[in-house]
């Protein structure tokens, strides 16, 4: 038991430590909210490593902890909405043994884009923000494969026994 939660604490460090280096990375793609999302690096190579119920909670831990430390109320809605629809699809598609990790992350991505724009549609009582999902799409896709191929080589030297 001590080794799964301190399992969970150290990816759920890294995981903040990750969010927070990417946003004060210089990195500007031109395109408002398209972030490359290095924390997923986590959650990613955590769904294949670890129990499911540890990656739920190191996930929510670290967009609630990266919300109210650096983020408003506003921003935790978004992270959030898209975090959990992100988690749903690949737990599924990952329990479904057809994709790859790549694809796992790059549905991953792409549902987190969907999950920001239903909840930034309900925010602001609009839907016209959905004409902002082709560039998205198209982001989400780049980034999860970026992402996905980088767990993947994550994944060659680590032990599956972490999850015990």
């Amino acid at each position: 038991m001590s080794k799964r939660i301190a399992n969970i604490g150290l990816m759920t460090a890294l995981a903040m430590i990750f969010s927070y280096v990417e946003a004060m990375l210089p990195i500007n793609f031109g395109i408002p909210g398209v972030k490359i999302g290095i924390a997923n690096l986590v959650v990613v190579s955590g769904i294949y490593i670890l129990n499911i119920k540890d990656v739920w909670m190191i996930s929510m831990i670290r967009i609630f902890l990266m919300g109210l430390l650096f983020g408003n109320g506003v921003s935790l809605i978004y992270s959030l909405s898209g975090g959990v629809l992100s988690l749903l699809v690949m737990m599924l598609l990952k329990k479904s043994g057809i994709f790859s990790i790549t694809g796992v992350s790059v549905a991953g991505a792409v549902s987190h884009n969907i999950g920001q724009l239903i909840a930034a549609s309900v925010v602001i009582g609009n839907l016209s923000i959905f004409y902002y999902f082709p560039v998205l799409l198209i982001a989400g896709v780049v980034m999860g494969i970026i992402i996905g191929m980088l767990s993947g080589r994550i994944l060659t030297g680590v032990k599956p026994e972490m999850n015990n």
